[in-house]
């Protein structure tokens, strides 16, 4: 099956098998392939070593963290100059491609990666970038069709980095490659799906078929129980067909926008001492922030709620806590090394996330510290 969306990716099983061909395409003869020691260890890199055809000269950068940092962006960076790459691919969860982005941004543009951030004024700096192929091993960034990047600065920050231009080139989406996924890792990959697919139907901007496209990535991941079964049942093909799709569908979906769930993420996450999994974060992040917006999206909790399979009046927070529950998810920030002395900073850099952009209700100052708080102590 080939989608048509923003870019073009190759969504079928065994789709990795094209490596080659979507390399070809692309003009890229020297990749730089981004990718992860975790990956790297239990011979998944390899795999893709052995697919690329010899007709192709290939560099590896194994090192990407957890959260993805503009340290490790830097040297990948040297490595793709170093051995004159013409292109990228990012082969892995978010951290992974996300980081190739960053890598194929900077690989033609000049200055420094912090000048082309949300933050700092770099939507508008962005143009086009090195050719770039995404591979997800997993379901829930999305990355592989967004136009987005999150990168932990060396001042700490996480910051956004967006621009069509980050959109890679093609997406090579094959379900099998998340076959075996732990537990632990599919159910917080998913409900990082899941959180995109609500925030953007929440998010204020009207934009209907992006708004479907997340109603249809909730249908798969709660009414025909993709991620629980995927968590139960690693092997369970058509589950892990349904979640890879959905974490594509939540990508497409935020087009629109995300909001605050993101933004208290995007701060716990920019710190490296804890090294907390973004898309756990959301999860436990989530009924706090839809507590918050209650009375201010109108019947968008009906919507979403018939999406999920059940009835119009169940209180959505309560659902997403026994879900969290049901698939081994903290229950608390307390419980992930969040401390109340973490706070302000936590605040700070919460309010200025592009993510407020288009959440439906911004906190105040007062109501950030509500937030948090109750996220720690439920």
């Amino acid at each position: 099956m080939q989608l048509n969306y923003f870019n073009r990716p190759y969504f079928e099983n065994g789709a990795i098998k094209k490596i080659s061909e979507v390399l070809k395409i692309n003009g890229i003869k020297n990749p730089l392939i981004c990718t992860d020691p975790g990956l790297s260890s239990i011979g998944m890199t390899d795999k893709v070593r052995n697919l690329i055809s010899e007709d192709f000269s290939s560099s590896f950068y194994e090192e990407t963290p957890a959260n993805p940092t503009e340290k490790a962006v830097n040297e990948a960076l040297e490595l793709y100059k170093t051995n004159d790459c013409d292109g990228v691919v990012g082969f892995g969860g978010g951290s992974s491609m996300d980081l190739a982005k960053a890598v194929a941004l900077m690989a033609n543009h000049e200055g420094s990666l912090l000048d082309y951030s949300v933050n700092e004024g770099g939507y508008g700096k962005i143009k086009e970038t090195m050719p770039m192929v995404a591979i997800p091993t997993t379901s829930g960034t999305g990355s592989e069709v967004s136009v987005g990047s999150l990168i932990i600065m060396n001042d700490g920050r996480k910051l956004i980095f967006a621009s069509p231009h980050l959109m890679p080139n093609a997406a090579i989406c094959d379900p099998e490659l998340t076959i075996g996924l732990p537990p632990v890792l599919t159910a917080g990959a998913g409900m990082d799906a899941l959180t995109h697919c609500i925030e953007a139907i929440l998010s204020p901007i009207n934009d209907p078929p992006a708004e479907a496209v997340g109603i249809d990535g909730i249908e798969k991941i709660i009414k025909e129980e993709s991620l629980i079964r995927a968590c139960e049942d690693g092997q369970d093909k058509e589950a892990r067909w349904g979640m890879m799709m959905a974490s594509t569908e939540g990508a497409m979906a935020f087009s629109k926008g995300l909001g605050a769930v993101h933004s208290m993420s995007h701060a716990i996450g920019a710190n490296q001492e804890l090294g907390l999994h973004h898309g756990t974060l959301n999860a436990v992040i989530l009924p706090s922030v839809l507590r918050f917006n209650q009375d201010h999206i109108g019947n968008k909790y009906s919507r979403i709620a018939r999406a999920m399979g059940k009835n119009e009046s169940i209180n959505l927070a309560t659902e997403i806590e026994k879900l969290n529950e049901r698939i081994g998810m903290p229950s608390n920030l307390s419980e992930m090394g969040v401390t109340e002395d973490m706070i302000p900073d936590l605040i700070a850099h919460a309010m200025t996330d592009p993510s407020n952009i288009t959440t439906p209700r911004v906190p105040s100052l007062e109501e950030w510290e509500k937030l948090f708080l109750e996220a720690m102590q439920k």
